[in-house]
């Protein structure tokens, strides 16, 4: 896996040796792996955690993994604490929202490149998601490889890939039992549309993320004639 991280990240110019990279560790398997990959690779990395305080107990463990495995690592590690159901009350916004928005402004803050370990599967999502809330080409070309200085290493590469890596390495990660409840609508995408539709393609997260970069390659193209226009 590491070696086709590694032409991945140089196929898609995205990281250079001589720079640090901020890694959004949250304990979880794909923040896990992506963190222990970039060092393995020889890459400067420091791990930055957000604690929103939405599980209780569960969110103190998840800190204290973080900090420990950081420690085990010699990986410098930098936390931030949330009330995020009082933002999501104050902005009258969901909880995922509130999370997603107090997490990406703090990462600019930080005034550095962060990696975050968004995968295959999570690109599959957030198509699915943006087709069922309707969406045109933009919302369509899913997640970017890299935006506002934001990096996504792993774009390209499916969960079970990720954990497979975590496994050689003996690696261990905290489960968010909270990911299993689909009340939230893109855990119901996870554990209830997809396997649906693995019936019909048993390679459907590879296909719908393929189909995500087909469409930024098309958004791209669009962008260009809009600029020639113009």
């Amino acid at each position: 896996m590491l070696n086709k991280i590694k032409r991945f990240i140089a196929s898609e110019h995205l990281l250079r040796v001589d720079a640090l990279y901020l890694v959004a560790l949250s304990g979880g398997a794909d923040s896990v792996a992506l963190l222990l990959c970039l060092k393995e690779l020889g890459y400067r990395v420091e791990a930055v955690h957000c604690n929103f305080h939405l599980r209780g107990e569960e969110s103190l463990r998840d800190e204290q993994f973080c900090e420990e495995l950081c420690q085990r690592e010699n990986i410098p590690f930098h936390k931030v604490h949330f009330d995020t159901q009082a933002y999501a009350d104050l902005h009258k916004v969901s909880i995922e929202m509130a999370a997603r928005t107090l997490r990406y402004a703090w990462f600019a803050e930080q005034g550095g490149y962060v990696c975050v370990a968004h995968h295959a599967d999570d690109q599959a999502e957030t198509l699915l998601l943006q087709l069922i809330r309707g969406t045109g080409l933009r919302g369509l070309a899913g997640m970017a490889v890299e935006r506002d200085r934001v990096w996504r290493p792993f774009l390209s590469f499916s969960r079970d890939t990720l954990l497979d890596f975590l496994q050689q390495c003996g690696a261990t990660f905290v489960e968010d039992s909270t990911n299993s409840d689909t009340h939230y609508r893109r855990n119901w995408v996870r554990h209830e549309l997809l396997p649906l539709l693995r019936e019909v393609n048993p390679s459907i997260a590879n296909t719908l993320s393929e189909t995500a970069s087909h469409m930024r390659q098309a958004l791209s193209v669009y962008e260009l004639g809009l600029q020639s226009i113009v």
